[in-house]
Parts: C-alpha cells; structure tokens; sequence
C-alpha cells in the first residue's frame, strides 16, 4: 500500500501549508516537462490530492485508501475525476503548471468542437501578399490588379472532387458522421473521444470515383485575376481584407481570405506624417528679407502661390490647410507644410558683390 506520508516526504502531523510547501517541491523537480519521471510525478500528485482535501486525508487516515473511483486505470484506486488541482497551487512557480489539454479536447469534442474543426480542414488557407503604390494613389486612391498564384476550383469537377457522372458516398468508416471513436490515454487516465475520421477528411463522404484532375481535392493550382480597390488616405502597413479570395476550400468548402498589405513609397519632393505632408522650398535672402509670392508645387500635380512674409528666417514653416492626405475614416484632409530654406548663392558677380558690400556696410 502507497503511504502518501512518506511519498511526500512529510510527517502524519504535517499542517496543509506543509503539505503544499512539499508538493511545490517535489512536483517541480519531478515534473516530465521538466525532464521529470512521469510516474513519480503522477504518485506525488495523487498524494497531494488526497492530503490536501480533509475528508479524503480522514478517509485515508482511517482506512488506508480512499474508495471513490477505485479501479480506474493507472491510478490504484485513486481518481482525479473532473478536478482541478487548487488555483493557489502552482500560481507562484514560474515555469510550472498542469496541462489541460486533453481534457479541453474532450470538452471541445462534447459541445461541437469537432465540427468546427472539420469546416477548418476544408477551409481555404488565407493568403497575404505587400504591394507597393506612390504616395499620389494614397491621395487619391486607386485600383491595382493583382495575379494571384492560388488554389482555384477544379472545372473538371466543379469542386466536388469526384470524376462527372460518378457518385459521392457516404463514408464506410465513420458511416457519415464524419467522426470516428478514439481512445486517448493521459495522465489524468483514459478517455474515450470523438476524433475526425481519417478516411474521409471530416466529410462524411468519399467519391466513388476520384477526378482525375484534381485527385479528389476539389481544387487544382492556377492563376486568379483580382481586382484590389485602394481607398483614399491609406498609409503604409495597413492591411485590406478580400474575402474568400484566398485559396478555394477542398471540395466545395469556405474559401481562405485574401489580405494585401499597402506600402506606401516615398516620395522625391514630399514628406508624409499621419494625414500631413511637408515639402522644403529654396527661397534667395532678398525674398526672405523683403518678403514675395513664391511657387509651391502640391501632391496634385499643380503649382500654388505661397506669400513669403517679410522677414522670414530660414527654417520658418507656413501651413496650406487642406493640402495633405484625406482622412482614411472620415472627411477632410490633412495639411501641407512648407519649410522655407534661405540660399546662400555660390557664384556672385562683381556688381552682386559691390551690392552685398554695400549692404554689409549698412549693417545687412
């Protein structure tokens, strides 16, 4: 007979804080993720389990066992049934824990999670591709066509995956349902679950007669035209969703979608920020210090006139209101910035020369 006691290391009189402190220990040095035996760690937890609980530290206490469950496979009489173990047990170890993986299966497999998962086995796998567009198409939006390598229908067999004129069948091995009995065997002990059946994929039902193109599949590699609207005022790394442009599903199933990921190129003149966009302009001193209208190109493709205020310093920045990008979720657009840079000339003439000479003397 196990002595609980003894597997973890602790005496009769042990308080429940004891018996904690000495399961954290030894469960996480015996833990199989941790290079751990797996029957050890399985021994100290069935001991902590029953410890840890009054009645069943009574029952065990007294009659050397605890009698619910006996019998179940691998545990000696002892069964976790659908318990957890207690929140506070594992909640300050880093690295430690339980895995319920299992028994989140078992749950998904009562409550509909295997057909969930057949609808995702035919589905079309989802397909992303980044493309490039200048910043004048983020300013007013445009259409792209795109060449999509993919999964396409079969138009042999229009999808169905059987050869035309040629049945579909129901299933001989899961008779339909599209799922089939397994056993799964873990720590917590045996279950019995329903699994996709391997035959038919899920189904539920088979070809009598394969297509010949597609070999069953419903879908065949081929090239797809796709047209991708670009609205106004995207900017880079936004995505766009076509759906069911993906690949097409395996016989007649949910097409993947399509995501295109949107660079924005940078531009030779403009600088964007959010909705903004800036541009440096050449002024000469005499513009800056006297003031004058200057040209100033825009994302258009047009000049406008700028007033250079008297006295500008370079570096001096003047807003154009409703010049920059248009607001990707809303109307309106941004602003357009525009840096005046004072030129410094390279080359002077020798009357230039006499001038600036004079206007130096004046203190200019």
């Amino acid at each position: 007979m196990k002595d609980y006691y003894q597997i973890l290391g602790i005496s009769k009189s042990a308080s429940q804080e004891e018996i904690k402190k000495a399961y954290r220990r030894l469960a996480h040095r015996h833990h199989p993720d941790k290079g751990g035996d797996e029957k050890q760690f399985k021994e100290i937890s069935e001991a902590y389990q029953v410890l840890s609980d009054q009645d069943k530290r009574a029952q065990y206490d007294k009659f050397g066992r605890v009698f619910e469950g006996a019998g179940e496979p691998g545990f000696g009489g002892f069964r976790w049934g659908w318990h957890a173990p207690p929140s506070d047990v594992d909640s300050d170890e880093e690295g430690f824990g339980f895995d319920f993986q299992d028994i989140g299966d078992i749950f998904d497999d009562f409550f509909g999670g295997t057909g969930a998962r057949r609808q995702e086995v035919k589905r079309g796998r989802d397909i992303e591709l980044e493309i490039e567009i200048p910043l004048e198409a983020a300013l007013k939006g445009t259409e792209e066509k795109i060449s999509l390598l993919k999964f396409i229908t079969c138009s042999r067999c229009q999808g169905v995956g059987a050869e035309p004129g040629t049945p579909v069948k129901e299933c001989f091995s899961c008779r339909g349902t599209g799922q089939v009995q397994q056993i799964k065997r873990t720590i917590f002990g045996s279950f019995t679950r329903m699994g996709m059946c391997p035959e038919c994929g899920g189904e539920g039902l088979k070809p009598e007669k394969l297509c010949n193109v597609c070999k069953g599949e419903g879908r065949i590699n081929g090239q797809e035209e796709i047209h991708v609207s670009i609205p106004p005022g995207i900017d880079t790394n936004q995505v766009l969703k076509i759906e069911r442009k993906g690949d097409v599903g395996r016989r007649k199933g949910k097409g993947g979608d399509f995501y295109v990921r949107v660079i924005v190129k940078p531009h030779k003149l403009f600088r964007r920020k959010g909705d903004d966009v800036s541009i440096s302009i050449p002024i000469q001193f005499s513009q800056a210090a006297l003031g004058d209208e200057v040209e100033v190109p825009t994302l258009e493709g047009t000049a406008i006139l700028l007033i250079v205020p008297p006295g500008s310093e370079s570096g001096k920045i003047v807003r154009i209101a409703g010049k920059g990008i248009p607001h990707f979720a809303g109307l309106g657009r941004g602003n357009m910035y525009v840096e005046l840079k004072i030129q410094t000339p390279k080359k002077l003439t020798k009357e230039q020369k006499e001038l600036l000479e004079k206007l130096r003397q004046q203190g200019i």
